[in-house]
């Protein structure tokens, strides 16, 4: 079908490199029964902690105590692929920040790999989505309902990633870190593979960023998962995961959305009109020309609004846009990169977006009905589903769609005020500080054990 054409010679490059890989190693066996590693004794053995990547042999009760009040080293590990692994990982550290003093560090993994792997690892998936969303979707689907694909598949991705990825060791090292938190399945398979080799003895935690479970973030070996929705918790246990493991605390998003925020004030601080419709536009991830294609449907209706149109990460939306112009109808603002979401979202009355468990999570907190359009294959649609299916929004196949469904929606109030209910009944807003809390507290008990 002639796929190969989307990706960049980067691309091409990495899968050189993992086939010249493969022919010399070999393929790696799929092991998840953390028995292995937890029999092994030794001068490599985490037992001896100074002989590990771990915390150079004194332990949290040993060296970060202040008064009563322990303080405990935290690494939080993403993948920039994407944002939403990131914008996690931040909540997360904020969160742990707010909850007690102690260090607490975020890395992105792929900082600490070769520019190779880097580049190759975060485009090939960027590429995917972006140019070729049917291959990634097949990819993504069939791995997670295939056991001998996804072993196949697993198999090859680790024993690149081994190869590729040493920097993380030195990372340990470096920060000696009481506990480790991963949003990312990448750096949490790196870790479980120290786990087996008796390399690494600090407890791992998971935080799954999409309403759903791929296979790729299935590990017994991992001291706890934190899961946006019973539906997530219930995938990891049918793959063995044991459900005294996992803990539903919804997807972690910036702790301001635990914080009251009201309409009229947020409207007040972006100099929003404090009466009348204000529609936002979250286009990041959308592709330009389907941006477009809402805008000009939206600008050519009868609606009567402020419409907010974000760029965030999309360099090319702003420019795209350049000929779009206010109507007496509409007041059309195009905005690039802003560091005030949540206010845009509180003083929305809808909102149109993608479907990445971030950003949905983060309406949902602030009970703000929404449209999802353009979903990546695969998690996304997970995701879309779940906002469906909590009754907090409605997806559309058709971007063309999206102005009749904002105009029948504000046309029909008892229905978005339904819709803010359920969205605020299935939220989490609390998520990146409970998961704080119950972390520490695993490791308060872990030290007077």
């Amino acid at each position: 079908m002639g796929s190969i054409g989307v990706f960049s010679d980067t691309s091409l490059k990495y899968w050189r490199f993992v086939k010249q890989t493969l022919a010399k190693h070999g393929t790696i066996p799929l092991v998840r029964d953390s028995s292995v590693a937890s029999k092994r004794e030794g001068p490599g053995n985490i037992g001896n902690r100074s002989c590990g990547y771990g915390a150079g042999g004194k332990a949290l009760s040993e060296r970060c105590l202040v008064g009563d009040k322990a303080m405990p080293r935290v690494l939080i590990l993403h993948a920039s692929v994407g944002t939403g692994h990131k914008r996690a990982a931040e909540a997360l550290a904020a969160a742990f920040s707010r909850r007690q003093p102690g260090e607490v560090r975020v890395e992105d993994v792929l900082d600490h790999t070769s520019r190779l792997f880097r580049l190759a690892y975060a485009r090939s998936y960027l590429e995917l989505t972006d140019r070729a969303p049917l291959v990634w979707g097949y990819f993504y689907n069939q791995t997670n309902a295939d056991p001998n694909l996804a072993e196949i598949t697993n198999n090859i991705r680790k024993l690149v990633e081994s190869i590729g990825t040493n920097g993380l060791k030195e990372v340990l090292r470096a920060f000696q870190p009481d506990v480790i938190i991963c949003t990312h399945f990448l750096p949490m398979e790196l870790l479980v593979g120290y786990k087996r080799s008796a390399r690494l003895n600090e407890p791992i935690y998971c935080v799954i960023t999409d309403y759903a479970a791929h296979t790729f973030w299935t590990y017994t070996e991992i001291d706890g998962y934190f899961v946006g929705d019973e539906q997530t918790r219930n995938q990891l246990i049918e793959r063995g995961v044991s459900p005294q493991q996992i803990v539903v605390s919804g997807i972690p998003i910036d702790p301001c959305f635990a914080q009251p925020n009201d309409r009229k004030s947020a409207r007040q601080r972006r100099d929003l009109p404090l009466e009348g419709t204000v529609v936002t536009l979250f286009g990041g991830g959308i592709d330009d020309e389907h941006v477009r294609l809402m805008v000009s449907g939206l600008m050519q209706s009868p609606l009567k609004a402020t419409l907010i149109v974000v760029a965030g990460r999309n360099t090319t939306l702003v420019e795209s846009l350049s000929d779009f112009i206010s109507t007496p109808n509409i007041e059309l603002r195009v905005l690039g990169f802003v560091d005030y979401v949540d206010d845009l979202i509180t003083a929305s009355d809808l909102v149109i977006t993608k479907a990445g468990g971030l950003i949905v999570s983060e309406v949902m907190a602030r009970g703000t009905p929404m449209i999802i359009v353009d979903p990546i294959l695969g998690q996304e649609e997970w995701n879309a589903d779940y906002v469906v299916s909590t009754g907090g929004g409605i997806q559309l196949r058709l971007c063309e769609s999206a102005p009749r469904a904002v105009l029948t929606l504000l046309n029909h109030p008892m229905m978005l005020a339904e819709m803010r209910r359920c969205a605020q009944a299935a939220a989490h807003p609390r998520a990146a500080l409970d998961i704080a809390e119950k972390v520490i507290a695993d490791l308060a008990h872990h030290v007077h054990d």
